[in-house]
């Protein structure tokens, strides 16, 4: 057994090794850094980490933005880290109540950081914790899995919240997209901006029946009230805003008012997904994303 137990460890650590050749470092500011997984889907090579993360190194100890989507998840994205700074991970930032947002919250909190994330994100982690596990298991393998205990956030805020490491001041504020939880951070001197999946570059994003189409777009154009420089986005490379604004803002005004006169024009819900939406083909997941957007974007906007 103890054998058995040695061989069992050893090939969960050669699996996170391996696995960790599939996120990026990229710098977009001093000290600051998105670590960038696949744009495709969940699988047991990225163990769930099919995002964008987020990481500020600061003299007090650094800031991941965004947990991992398992604890071995977590550990992938701690490989990442410990490639960047010899730092310790002080404190983690949930945006969201997508899986790979929180799901490494467990880990993180057993390195002795604290998990900081909206109250309503909490209970949209809280809601759909048993569907993300049991998706996990097909997606990411029992194995992929192992270890994985939900922990929810230690700190948690309503609609705002900032605090200040290292001399380096990080404002959140909630802001319901994807998710009803979602949140950006906010570095003003930096004039770094990590979004969460409030904004999606490279590939489609994706309008699920807990997102909100309408408080989306809001959301987007709060976060980009503040003029960011840099935005670190939820899904794809770092990027500017204008990019930023294509990829995802254009995308849902487009949807919304092409949905809006299919309504008009009395068109239903299996209709809806022949609304043009060829001017974003370019994104990944194009085809298997739009006609799902379309009629979730129907279905909210009948009712709206």
């Amino acid at each position: 057994m103890r054998l058995l137990f040695s061989a069992l460890i050893s090939l969960i650590l050669s699996a996170v090794s391996a696995s960790a050749g599939f996120l990026n470092v990229t710098q977009v500011a001093p000290d600051t850094y998105a670590i960038v997984g696949p744009l495709g889907q969940r699988n047991p090579g990225n163990l769930g980490n099919n995002a964008t993360f987020g990481l500020v190194v600061t003299g007090e100890g650094a800031v991941l933005i965004d947990a991992g989507a398992s604890r071995l998840g977590a550990k992938m994205l701690h490989r990442a880290v410990k490639g960047i700074t010899d730092q310790p991970v002080v404190t983690v930032i949930n945006t969201g109540g997508q899986d790979h947002r929180w799901l490494g919250n467990g880990y993180w909190h057993d390195q002795g950081a604290t998990i900081i994330a909206s109250a309503a994100a909490v209970e949209d982690q809280k809601d759909r914790v048993s569907m993300q596990l049991t998706a996990l298991t097909n997606q990411i393998s029992e194995f992929g899995l192992m270890g994985t205990e939900p922990y929810q956030a230690d700190v948690t805020f309503d609609d705002t919240y900032s605090f200040t490491l290292g001399g380096v001041l990080f404002e959140l504020t909630h802001a319901p997209a994807h998710t009803p939880g979602d949140s950006f951070v906010w570095l003003p001197e930096a004039s770094v901006m990590f979004t969460g999946d409030i904004v999606y570059t490279e590939r489609l994003l994706g309008v699920m029946s807990f997102s909100s189409s309408k408080e989306w777009v809001t959301s987007f154009e709060a976060l980009a009230a503040k003029s960011p420089q840099h935005i670190v986005p939820g899904h794809g490379s770092p990027t500017d805003l204008s990019t930023a604004e294509l990829d995802t803002y254009d995308y849902l005004v487009s949807l919304r008012e092409q949905i809006a006169a299919h309504i008009d024009d009395g068109g239903d819900m299996i209709g809806s997904v022949m609304v043009d939406q060829a001017a974003f083909s370019y994104l990944e997941n194009f085809e298997t994303l739009a006609g799902r957007n379309a009629q979730e974007t129907f279905s909210q906007m009948e009712w709206e």
